[in-house]
This record gives C-alpha cells, structure tokens and sequence, in this order.
C-alpha cells in the first residue's frame, strides 16, 4: 500500500505542539454535551453508585448488575425513566468500562426493563395545555401592573407560548455552570417593524451545525393578546438597557 503523499496540493499549515492537540482535543469533548444534559448524566450515574454501594455490588457493569439496578430503580421511579437513566449512566462509564454498551443493550437488561415498564408503569398523566383564554385572562389579571416583573412574566409566558420557545431559551438560569451567552437572545440582534419583531436564538441543544435560529414574532393588533406590543412594552421599561441579554 502506497501511504505517500499523492501530487494534490495541500495547504500549508502549521504543525500544533502535543499541548495544543490535547487542549483543543479537550475544548472539543467537553462541547460535546451541553452542560445540562451533562448533570443529569451525573445525576443518574450517582444514582447507579448508590445502588452498588447499598448492595455491595462491584460498580464495573456486568448484566445481573444492571439488570438489578433496573427492577430497583423501577419501584422508585417511573420504569419509563430508567431509560434516560441508563443512558446516563452508559455514557459516564463508557470510558472506564468499554463493553457497558453491549451490557446495556443484552437481552437480560432490555427484558427486565420491559417487564418492569409492564408490570409497573403508571398511566401518562399530562397537565391541560394553556389556551389562548387562559394566556388572555393573565395579560388581563397583570398587563397593567406597574412592577415590571409582572410585564416580564406576561411577556415570556406569551412570547413562548407563540414562538414555541423552551423556558431555557427565554431565561438566564440560575445556576452559574449553565449560564451561557450563546443559549439566550442578545439585545443587539432586537429588531422591531410595523407588523413583527425578531431576534436571534444564538444556539440550540439540538443543533450540531453551530448556527442559531431567527426567531420571528408577528403582531396580532385585533386580537386579545398582542404578543408585540408586550414584547414593545417591556422593552421599552426594561430596568438594564445597557446588559446585552434581551430580557433581564
């Protein structure tokens, strides 16, 4: 086999010292999972510790262990969670213990967790959808309060509700480790006309591409709930006009 160079042209570029390799190498896996998924994976993998440890099983993944982690879990939780759960708990050992994909994908786990589903899962209960009346009796019940917080809650609640925009894209989290600027519109990206507003969504869980999303909101003045002139309203009282985050 001829492993030499062919005669296409190559780019000159420069050689990276090993450092270099291995922080890049490092930036590049920790994006590879957004930071909230990451702590729920912590989460669920703390949950698999304790179990070992409260049955003095070995924590290396074999399919009796699993398998008993999965019938326990499921008289503590939800038997359709487990799944999210051993999730976690692949992706966090993967590293250490190789073969835990093949363990959490053998016939003894995947029965045991459809039985479990089987014999003890509880019917779906969903909470009623908000409506346009019930988004229409809260701009009535706070609209006209002179707090801005209550202007703010009324304009997330129905900028979210027409946009169809998760609470995590809408807000600034509390927690520091999931604060990021590239996960909440920037007041700079604002942009208001006669009939819509739009903004830029930076980036999306979702989305392996990098790019972020143009968010476009269309007045409705004839209708009960004008989701622009909300947005118009608590943009023009904001309390921070020189932060960049577009709602604070």
């Amino acid at each position: 086999m001829n492993l030499w160079p062919t005669q296409s042209r190559q780019p000159m570029r420069e050689a990276w010292t090993l450092e270099c390799l291995q922080f890049e190498c490092s930036l590049a896996l920790g994006c590879a999972i957004e930071s909230t998924t990451a702590a729920a994976y912590d989460s669920h993998l703390n949950s698999y510790l304790n179990f070992c440890r409260l049955h003095h099983q070995d924590i290396e993944p074999t399919e009796d262990t699993l398998s008993f982690f999965v019938v326990w879990l499921s008289h503590h939780i939800e038997p359709r969670s487990v799944d999210l759960y051993l999730s976690g708990i692949v992706n966090r050992l993967e590293t250490h213990f190789p073969h835990v994909c093949q363990v959490r994908m053998s016939l003894l786990v995947t029965r045991t967790l459809k039985g479990c589903k089987r014999c003890l899962s509880q019917p779906v209960r969903r909470k009623q959808p908000l409506t346009l009346a019930d988004l229409a009796l809260v701009v009535d019940t706070l609209a006209s309060s002179n707090s801005y917080d209550d202007i703010l809650f009324v304009t997330l609640l129905v900028t979210g509700f027409k946009t169809l925009q998760h609470l995590a894209e809408l807000c600034w989290p509390n927690a520091k480790k999931h604060q990021s600027y590239r996960k909440v519109p920037l007041r700079h990206t604002l942009t208001f006309t006669s009939t819509s507003a739009s903004y830029t969504l930076p980036h999306h869980k979702s989305s392996t591409l990098g790019v972020g999303y143009e968010i476009l909101l269309l007045g409705e003045p004839n209708a009960r709930v004008d989701p622009l002139r909300l947005l118009e309203s608590s943009f023009r009282r904001s309390r921070f006009p020189g932060y960049c985050h577009l709602r604070l």
